[in-house]
């Protein structure tokens, strides 16, 4: 399988996916069946090393489908990019690591709960886990869970983050999701109590944002050579911007038939339409060439076989929250001049658009102004030090 027929097979399917998108909704979780299709593409291997049957594809592509799958159906599409960015991460690890995921079915899946809310103890040959792990998407389609903590010295004061790779058997997924938006991706919680987690399934912030981690030892892919803050925010966001293109193309596709009752025109000869679909149509543009943009810097760093620079780092996050808000900017522009009836109950594509984005925008990833701030720092000389760049 070739990278490129993924991404066909990708297209082949959109249209079942977006039929799909009001079951999403109404199981709080992608379908059994979307999944199944994403997974016969080949979709959640395009970030798998290929030791462990993966395409280990160039991060372009990926993004591609992700925008695919999320302009036909936004819980789907925001699903799909988080379960498919964790195989990149778990190259990273050791390869004992590896091979106790992907070992016995390189069709294995991994979700995630990064922010460190659970109890970390360290103990010999590693670590315990116990608590409560938060908005772990799709977990019901997973069968290992990446979870972030904090290592604790002997006065409870934080010297270390890392990220704690464990198996369903040694979790529970609690059904709490429940959300105006995003309803059909199933981040739901995690709890753990008392695991143990060998030395070897676990990995620091620090060597990863150096690029120096065990498993660069055995996937020599220029695949596992980007920034990791990069790798994850921009799945985030390019989720985001195909969500909002497939709103404006149902948009643009509407208004052409559409009749303003009270004014007796058509809505496509309204000239203030006109400018809010040219505002929202510039605003997706620039989000969506922005972030190819900014991967294609990054991989052409990792193909030179040097670093990338802090200042572009920088720009990546920059874009990244920015597209974000572009794509939110630009559906709500549309919302405002569609009227009330795709606020009627029973949704449409627009509204579930505009919800899906607004609880998108929530995600620690699209915090505009905190990766503002690390761009503007790098810009006036300031040195940078964060876990997210």
């Amino acid at each position: 399988m070739r990278e490129d027929d993924v991404l066909a097979a990708v297209r082949e399917i959109a249209p079942a996916l977006r039929e799909r998108a009001v079951e999403a909704e109404a199981q709080r979780r992608v379908p059994v069946s979307s999944v199944k299709e994403l997974e016969e593409t080949g979709f959640f291997r395009l970030l798998q090393p290929r030791a462990h049957g993966g395409l280990a594809a160039d991060p372009a592509v990926f993004y591609a489908a992700v925008e695919e799958i999320a302009k036909a159906c936004g819980s789907t599409g925001w699903a799909a990019s988080v379960i498919g960015v964790h195989p990149w991460h778990v190259a990273l690890y050791d390869p004992r690591a590896q091979e106790e995921v992907w070992g016995e079915d390189d069709s294995t899946r991994i979700c995630s709960s990064y922010a460190p809310t659970g109890a970390v103890t360290p103990v010999d040959g590693g670590y315990r886990l116990s608590g409560r792990w938060h908005f772990s998407t799709a977990c019901d389609h997973a069968r290992w869970a990446l979870l972030g903590g904090l290592v604790t010295d002997g006065e409870g004061r934080p010297v270390d983050m890392r990220t704690f790779l464990v198996p369903c058997t040694d979790y529970r997924v609690d059904d709490v999701w429940d959300t105006v938006g995003l309803r059909g991706t199933g981040s739901n919680d995690l709890l753990v109590d008392d695991a143990f987690v060998p030395e070897h399934r676990t990995l620091g912030y620090g060597p990863v944002a150096a690029l120096a981690c065990p498993g660069h030892e055995v996937n020599a892919e220029l695949l596992y050579r980007l920034p990791y803050a990069a790798v994850f925010t921009t799945a985030i966001s390019t989720s985001i911007v195909g969500i909002a293109e497939g709103a404006y193309e149902d948009y643009v596709a509407a208004a052409r038939e559409r009749l303003r009752v009270s004014r007796g025109q058509r809505a496509a000869e309204d000239p203030f339409a006109q400018v809010r679909i040219a505002r929202a149509a510039s605003g997706i543009d620039a989000a969506r060439l922005q972030l190819s943009r900014n991967m294609a810097d990054l991989y052409a760093v990792a193909r030179s076989g040097e670093k990338p620079s802090t200042s572009l780092r920088a720009r990546a996050r920059r874009d990244q929250v920015l597209a974000t808000e572009r794509a939110v900017t630009a559906v709500g522009l549309l919302v405002e001049n569609a009227g009330c009836s795709p606020m009627r109950e029973g949704g449409s594509v627009l509204q579930r658009a505009w919800r899906d984005l607004h609880t998108g925008r929530g995600q620690a990833a699209n915090d505009v102004e905190r990766a503002l701030v690390l761009f503007g720092q790098d810009a006036l000389g300031i040195e940078v030090h964060d876990p997210m760049l």
